[in-house]
């Protein structure tokens, strides 16, 4: 019986050793390895602290995510304004027919990423925006008709879905907040419409903001090769798990400078979340303008640092207004979090859910004060 029961425990110790090797090196092996409230979705173990995994190399990582980045074709008919001459006849006497009532169409394309097996593919909205069609090329060779979910242009990021048989190949989400300076990164989309590419490079920044690209910014830079045509497709770690959706370049040319930006993986993944289930982005609102603190402003308001924002307006109706927010206020904290500068404080309050009511600091005249305030829902952003 003790012989039984000593090879019973070593089986199951075995057994458990295996299962915790396989979701910390291959948690893609597994079925419905993460699951997501809204979506199933595979996802990276974290690291523990101050411990960094070894990158796999270049071949492995490519070999990885290929598979999960597709190319999008998207087609959009132009109606052409009908002149109004062309039913004159005395016009047609002279000129002749000179129009073609049939309209034009414009073509363009992108990338995208599968992010669940049943066919959910992230990409920017910008690739998307006001297509008619769309058409989806998978890595291998098989093409689909795609829908489009939601789009929030604040991020500008979007969710289509394709219609195919089987588990689609997904990505495995990463840890974009344990990247660091320096890291070997992946680049993989489409560009200029080549096919399917792979550029190598480095995250050159994190965290980057203001540069008035987004509404909320949170943009890994890198120098990996970003040309027109990756918009929405991979940057990926060193183990070819996501870290980044690309989104833009810095170039006056259109060409590749070495400065690229991604919206941060996480980032990504929530926005995606909320377009699932939504169909759009909920995000608090408070309806007050800010301005940063500089040495000089804080100096003529006689405070100690820049920590904190500016009220510059108090829009009308809004729940700043109603909570008695004035202009001139300085803004140190919400919630109990404290406001560095405007990113904070736009992050923070998109974050919070319309309806909660919360305690925000102010100082005016010198004096710290407290006040309730209903979050709103942020309005929609005008279509430019």
């Amino acid at each position: 019986m003790r012989k039984h029961w000593l090879l019973f425990t070593q089986t199951v110790t075995i057994a458990l050793a295996l299962l915790f090797i396989i979701h910390t090196l291959k948690p893609e092996l597994l079925p419905n390895a993460a699951r997501s409230g809204v979506v199933t979705l595979y996802e990276n173990t974290p690291l523990v602290s101050g411990n960094k995994s070894p990158a796999m190399g270049l071949s492995a990582a490519a070999q990885k995510a290929m598979p999960a980045v597709v190319n999008i074709f998207t087609s959009t008919v132009i109606k052409t304004p009908v002149n109004p001459f062309m039913e004159d006849p005395r016009f047609k006497f002279f000129f002749g027919d000179q129009g073609d009532d049939e309209p034009q169409s414009s073509s363009s394309l992108g990338s995208g990423v599968i992010v669940s097996p049943d066919g959910y593919i992230l990409t920017n909205q910008h690739v998307v925006e006001a297509a008619d069609q769309i058409e989806v090329a998978l890595s291998d060779s098989r093409k689909a008709k795609a829908h489009v979910i939601g789009s929030d242009p604040e991020t500008d990021l979007a969710v289509i879905k394709i219609e195919l048989p089987g588990n689609l190949p997904a990505i495995t989400f990463g840890h974009p907040e344990q990247a660091h300076v320096g890291d070997m990164v992946l680049a993989i989309g489409n560009p200029f419409g080549v096919g399917e590419t792979v550029t190598m490079g480095i995250v050159s920044a994190l965290k980057r903001e203001h540069l008035g690209i987004n509404t909320f910014e949170n943009f890994i830079q890198t120098d990996a090769a970003i040309n027109p045509g990756n918009s929405g497709g991979a940057l990926v770690d060193g183990n070819g798990n996501l870290i980044g959706i690309n989104s833009a370049i810095y170039s006056p040319n259109g060409g590749s400078l070495g400065i690229g930006f991604a919206i941060s993986a996480s980032t990504a993944k929530k926005t995606m979340e909320q377009i699932i289930l939504h169909g759009s982005v909920t995000r608090g609102w408070v309806g007050a303008g800010v301005q940063e603190l500089t040495p000089e402003l804080a100096e003529s308001f006689k405070l100690g640092d820049t920590k904190g924002v500016l009220i510059t307006e108090v829009i009308r109706n809004s729940p700043a207004e109603h909570a008695g927010v004035k202009t001139g206020d300085i803004l140190i904290a919400i919630d109990d979090k404290i406001i560095d500068d405007s990113s904070a404080m736009l992050d923070t309050v998109a974050n919070l859910p319309p309806g909660k009511v919360v305690l925000i600091k102010l100082i005016r005249n010198g004096t710290t004060i407290g006040l309730q305030v209903k979050i709103g829902k942020r309005p929609k952003p005008r279509t430019q």
